[in-house]
């Protein structure tokens, strides 16, 4: 009887340690398919020709189950989040409305008073600087930690999200080109509402002559120069 007991209780430990070797095996491998996920995104993302599609429809799906695809979907929307400021960015800076602003056409269709141009300056930077603040946010490690908290995962997954997945982000170099661009437009669209204001205040002072601005005011015709000149 005490013999059956023990192969019994034998039986029993040996299938526990099984449950356990296949759960762990289970785990790594479904570790190793986020990781390698999440490596083929970084090259598709850092490539020369960045194919947005491909990017966003890994960006969407979910190759891993259970607790793993919670850690793999809150990251990927950090990702996604990220991906789609660094596309607005790209957007503005090559919104080619930004070098139309001081041209005769615009000066014909939104003058005098310039309503739709200086909304459009406006929202602009204000969009740039909210855009290059969270450029920079992403690389810190609470912006990236922020997407796994309240998911009630132990703290297994959320240390698997922040040592394997998050890792050293926040000792990455920002790219100072990025910012550096950013600022340049803010300042082309500085100059460009300056010169706008000028005009909208002063609409009796000028006027349009075939494919030019003039003036009737010299003091007007040397400001409207010296801003525009800043812009050469």
């Amino acid at each position: 009887m005490k013999k059956k007991v023990l192969i019994a209780i034998l039986i029993v430990i040996v299938l526990a340690i099984v449950a356990i070797g296949v759960s762990v095996f289970l785990d790594l491998k479904q570790e190793e398919k986020l990781k390698t996920e999440l490596t083929e995104i970084n090259e598709l993302s850092n490539s020369e020709t960045t194919d947005r599609a491909t990017i966003e429809e890994r960006l969407e799906r979910t190759v891993t189950k259970g607790n793993y695809a919670i850690v793999e979907q809150a990251f990927k929307q950090y990702l996604k989040d990220d991906f789609d400021n660094m596309l607005q960015i790209a957007e503005i800076l090559n919104d080619e409305r930004i070098i139309t602003v001081l041209t005769v056409d615009n000066y014909i269709y939104d003058g005098k008073d310039f309503i739709e141009t200086k909304n459009y300056l406006t929202t602009t930077k204000e969009t740039l600087e909210t855009c290059k603040a969270n450029y920079t946010e992403f690389f810190t490690e609470e912006k990236a930690m922020s997407y796994i908290q309240d998911k009630g995962l132990d703290s297994y997954y959320t240390d698997f999200y922040k040592q394997e997945l998050v890792g050293d982000i926040a000792n990455q170099k920002i790219d100072t080109t990025v910012e550096d661009s950013i600022d340049e437009i803010i300042e082309i669209l500085n100059i460009s509402e300056e010169v706008i204001n000028l005009l909208s205040e002063n609409p009796d002072s000028w006027q349009i002559e075939g494919d030019n601005i003039v003036f009737n005011r010299e003091d007007l015709s040397n400001e409207y120069d010296a801003l525009v000149s800043k812009l050469l």
